[in-house]
């Protein structure tokens, strides 16, 4: 997958065509969420971060992952690298 295809502004969706995000942009090897988009509660507010590794293609202006999207949305990861998920409150 060539990260230079993915764009601002893009959406992102599952593997189910269903939205996870809006790409802000590609740093390093993940995908960096906008704000709207990234976590609710205690997530909610900041920017999250998809890896590269989890994009199935680039499809018009859609980014789609790998995963559907309710399965995605629990590979979101904090910029520090660390998951956002039930896994990070453990």
């Amino acid at each position: 997958m060539s990260e230079q295809r993915i764009k601002e502004d893009m959406e992102i969706i599952g593997a189910d065509g269903v939205h996870v995000g809006t790409v802000d942009r590609v740093v390093g090897n993940r995908i960096k969420l906008k704000q709207p988009d990234s976590g609710e509660g205690l997530h909610k507010g900041h920017h999250h971060y998809i890896e590269l590794g989890f994009v199935a293609g680039v499809e018009g202006a859609k980014v789609r992952l790998s995963a559907v999207a309710a399965i995605a949305v629990t590979l979101e990861e904090e910029r520090s690298g660390k998951p956002t998920g039930p896994a990070a409150e453990a």
